[in-house]
């Protein structure tokens, strides 16, 4: 098996990797553009054991000095820059980790490659630190830049890099992924596959967090009921929610999903198509009481609240506004 067999999609960026190595002309600059858990550091590996493999045809064989020198994270020439704060890369990291180093040879394959995970946290001197460097390498030096948005980089940066996107997954491939490969029973399978919205990473982390099927219960519990609330109860809800605040994302997409699913069942009368499909009851009953008008309003106050939450707005104020929205449509 090719060392991309178990690799679920990503097929153009695979193709891209084995040309490249194999033709012996790589860029000095590349990006990695994806969701956190889409693959980017993987795949990037992967694009530079390809390049330092001294086996035939390159693909990585897996086999030679070099891969296993970076199948075991201890290639001298594939270097991972590291930073100490974890919400920014300071030129000091830059300077230190790549523009200085890359002054130094190889010391035993034919590229020097420097990776930089969460480059998008790289501050605008780095980046300009960086820039330097990209824009006049030594004919051995390549730089990988791995980001969640490439539009965060500065325009100069971009334009001197390859980009390299990587694109959703089906679901179709990450249901039989967690079914064949994690085991996971058919009814997890659905459910992890519609949250991870194209992402395997983030679906195989679903599929095994001990803590999702509790999350899970607790907010269709809620939104089972929430009509119906008092007062009293829906700031007991609250206070519940806040148990969730480092798995918030998750808890708000099972609220999204939930909607979709009375979405969808308002428009099509099919409950075949719905991912709760243990609770077909609450789901028809609140289809027939929900206006569309409603259901937009949710979901576009759900989307807020993922902003103001990124935002760092009070997480109590967000959740009770987000609540109290959804008890009123």
């Amino acid at each position: 098996m090719t060392p991309y067999g178990k690799i679920v999609g990503h097929q153009d960026i695979i193709d891209y990797i084995e040309k490249t190595a194999a033709s012996d002309s790589p860029a000095h600059a590349y990006i990695f553009s994806g969701e956190r858990g889409s693959g980017k550091k993987l795949l990037s590996n992967l694009f530079a054991m390809a390049l330092e493999c001294s086996g035939e045809g390159r693909k990585p064989c897996m086999e030679c000095h070099s891969c296993r020198q970076a199948k075991s994270g201890n290639h001298p020439d594939i270097i991972w820059v590291k930073h100490e704060r974890p919400q920014s890369v300071g030129v000091d990291d830059i300077r230190e980790q790549i523009v200085s180093d890359i002054e130094i040879r190889p010391y035993s394959s034919p590229y020097k490659i420097y990776i930089v995970d969460e480059a998008e946290k790289m501050t605008v001197q780095a980046q300009n630190a960086l820039l330097k460097t990209i824009e006049e390498p030594p004919s051995y030096g390549i730089i990988i830049l791995l980001t969640t948005n490439a539009d965060i980089l500065l325009p100069t940066v971009r334009s001197r890099c390859i980009q390299l996107k990587l694109k959703n997954i089906k679901d179709s491939l990450i249901r039989k992924y967690l079914c064949d490969e994690l085991l996971a029973d058919e009814d997890r399978a659905d459910i992890c596959t519609a949250f991870a919205q194209g992402n395997l990473g983030r679906a195989i982390m679903l599929a095994k967090s001990e803590y999702f099927n509790e999350i899970m219960h607790d907010a269709v519990h809620l939104l089972k009921y929430i009509k119906e609330m008092e007062l009293y109860e829906i700031v007991d809800a609250l206070k519940e929610i806040g148990k969730y605040k480092l798995e918030i994302s998750d808890y708000l997409d099972i609220i999204s999903i939930w909607y979709r699913d009375i979405l969808l069942f308002k428009a099509t009368n099919d409950v075949n198509r719905l991912i709760f499909h243990d609770e077909v009851k609450y789901i028809k009953e609140q289809a027939e009481k929900s206006s569309y008008e409603g259901i937009e309003n949710i979901l576009e106050a759900l989307d807020k609240a993922k902003v103001r939450l990124a935002a760092n707005v009070n997480f109590d104020t967000v959740m009770e506004l987000l609540l109290w929205t959804i008890k009123e449509n």
